[in-house]
């Protein structure tokens, strides 16, 4: 069995200060800013085993010129940044990072050469401490604004914090990521390959991935209409996008009330509280009950 959960979201925004406000306003206790040597900096959402990422370009001077077999990943995001803000990265969990890739080549996606990087990580108690990681890339040519990549953590005693992972709104993880796809079963090589296809389920317009933490739900354009109605979605574009995910809270009521106290336009559909893009920086935000 693949056990490649979800590990984070990448979200790109063009103000990184801003956006960190408008998490912390959700609710979310966020991490100091944190800044990369390619020119992109971020700040993190820790959950109980996955994360959200908010990213920006903070020096454009920096971002490396693109090199033959690897995958620019501040590039790709201020190329993104171009078009939209919004959700541009799904992140697995990984092991073994290496592994990762001689699989994702001897079965045919498109890879690229692993990455290693490290940084300094401050530390809810003022100090810091490195942090390290090393990344697996794996995109498709069907999905040219959205890629994947695996991440395997060198030192996660230093990155997981309690402190980091108590949310006023509850939150205990991202459930759940959701794509627009104009064929969600077209995509079932690519899915079937990164998570085992017995992992992957169609049904008419759309395509469910498990995963060891979290699912993954393309839905086409009448379903994802359907699923955030009357609301401000990415696009246009033709090809699959990321547009949305669901963090599970401990009480939905609590969540809803802390989000009207705090002036957040947060609508009721079904059983889910959703923020709607426009106000989310390009990003469909949902809050649905713990499972």
């Amino acid at each position: 069995m693949i056990d490649r959960g979800i590990d984070h979201l990448v979200l790109c925004v063009h103000d990184l200060d801003k956006a960190r406000a408008f998490y912390e306003q959700l609710g979310f206790t966020c991490t100091p800013r944190a800044l990369h040597p390619w020119g992109t900096g971020n700040t993190l959402v820790q959950l109980q085993g996955n994360f959200i990422e908010v990213l920006a370009i903070l020096d454009p001077a920096k971002l490396a010129p693109a090199a033959p077999g690897q995958f620019d990943f501040g590039r790709f995001n201020a190329e993104y940044l171009k078009k939209r803000q919004g959700f541009a990265m799904l992140v697995f969990q990984s092991k073994d990072a290496r592994a990762d890739h001689a699989e994702f080549k001897m079965n045919g996606l498109d890879s690229y050469a692993p990455f290693d990087f490290e940084r300094q990580a401050k530390l809810p108690d003022g100090s810091s401490a490195r942090v390290a990681f090393s990344l697996a890339f794996a995109t498709d040519k069907r999905m040219p604004e959205a890629a994947f990549f695996c991440c395997q953590q060198h030192a996660p005693q230093y990155f997981w914090k309690p402190e980091y992972q108590k949310h006023a709104n509850g939150a205990r993880v991202v459930g759940e990521v959701v794509m627009r796809a104009p064929d969600p079963a077209a995509m079932r090589d690519f899915f079937g390959t990164l998570q085992g296809f017995g992992s992957v389920e169609t049904a008419p317009g759309r395509l469910d991935v498990r995963t060891a933490l979290g699912a993954v739900t393309l839905l086409d354009r009448q379903r994802i209409a359907e699923r955030y109605p009357d609301m401000t979605l990415p696009g246009p574009t033709d090809s699959p996008i990321l547009v949305g995910y669901r963090v599970d809270v401990a009480d939905i009521g609590a969540a809803e009330k802390l989000l009207r106290a705090n002036n957040v336009a947060a609508r009721r559909h079904r059983d889910r509280l959703i923020v709607d893009p426009a106000d989310a920086f390009g990003v469909a935000i949902e809050f649905a009950q713990s499972r």
